[in-house]
């Protein structure tokens, strides 16, 4: 079933899935912000900035006009950053047609009110799309996907005719995709990870061995589904592909923006100096702010996010953070999985 897909977002990950797209025989125009970008990408056939070495399809069509990359488009794929997700759906929203199908593969909360990136486009979209909307998450590094690496992913809705359908566009030989009816879950698993990645990293960095970076991210998992249980989450989606499959792989890879970004503050730099010398979204770092936001709001324990948002954000010592963990009063294991599931 070929459709017409428009892609919003030409970094590494609107890329990748772009080309996934085009393999599978559907005609698809990406949007990238940028024009030399988009003449970049229908001229060279390259996204060397975000994808640098891989050669793009050349039936990938790119614009720098959103109108152009919308109309007349059967689905619309959102994959721009959480930042800009409110935004880009208020620009979008009146060239996307009332019986398109709209996914989005935003891994993050909204700046300032935390909400979930399919809460903001159910704001900003038309209410006929409402039930219309579906989310893609999961273990899926773009410079493996853009590759062909053997990549297994999740895309979850509410409506479950919805989520198959999805499905459908994006299964191939390399790519793997299963369902889920827990938007909640996949959109929390997906956001939360990052934080617990720019902590391994942090851990990497300061040098203090395997030992702790394995602990670091089995109680961040419980971390994780602490939270997003009280959201409204299913607890088994935190088992899954968009919970400890999206950890483990973020929080291992060298690929991982986030365990990079931790890395170097490990290492002695400064918030500040990281992401400039990233120049690239680290979705980790609005992510830590915003949930700590939430821990204070649903009362819920999250010590591992409060103290990397010490160290982010107050200028506290990586090593202090780590001492003053470990320090935390005696508890049961058993006790803290029971009130986290």
């Amino acid at each position: 079933m070929r459709k017409k897909f428009a892609v919003l977002g030409a970094g590494s990950w609107g890329t990748a899935l772009a080309t996934v797209l085009v393999e599978n025989g559907h005609h698809v125009t990406l949007w990238a912000r940028r024009d030399e970008l988009a003449q970049e990408i229908n001229r060279r056939h390259t996204n060397e900035k975000y994808l640098p070495g891989v050669r793009l399809p050349e039936k990938l069509q790119a614009t720098s006009s959103l109108s152009q990359a919308l109309f007349g488009k059967d689905v619309i794929l959102f994959v721009v950053p959480s930042h800009s997700m409110r935004s880009v759906a208020q620009k979008a929203k009146k060239w996307i047609d009332d019986q398109a199908l709209v996914i989005h593969a935003t891994k993050g909360f909204e700046e300032v009110t935390a909400k979930r990136m399919s809460v903001v486009l159910k704001e900003e979209l038309p209410s006929s799309l409402s039930d219309r909307i579906a989310v893609l998450s999961g273990p899926s590094h773009a410079e493996e996907v853009a590759r062909r690496c053997p990549t297994t992913v999740v895309i979850a809705a509410e409506n479950q005719e919805v989520a198959e359908l999805c499905q459908t566009f994006f299964m191939n030989r390399y790519f793997r995709v299963y369902t889920n009816s827990d938007m909640i879950g996949v959109e929390v698993g997906g956001a939360l990870k990052n934080i617990i990645a720019l902590a391994a990293g942090l851990s990497d960095g300061l040098g203090i061995g395997d030992n702790a970076k394995a602990a670091l991210i089995t109680r961040g998992l419980a971390e994780m589904a602490r939270l997003g249980t009280v959201m409204g989450a299913k607890p088994l989606t935190f088992v899954g592909l968009a919970g400890v499959g999206d950890l483990v792989v973020t929080c291992t890879s060298k690929h991982s923006r986030n365990w990079r970004a931790g890395y170097m503050i490990g290492q002695g730099k400064k918030l500040q100096e990281v992401l400039a010398e990233m120049k690239m979204v680290v979705e980790g770092v609005k992510t830590t702010i915003m949930a700590y936001s939430l821990t204070m709001s649903y009362q819920v324990e999250m010590p591992i996010t409060e103290q990397l948002y010490d160290v982010l954000m107050n200028d506290k010592s990586p090593h202090q953070a780590v001492e003053d963990l470990m320090r935390r009063g005696r508890t049961s294991e058993w006790e803290e999985i029971i009130r986290s599931w």
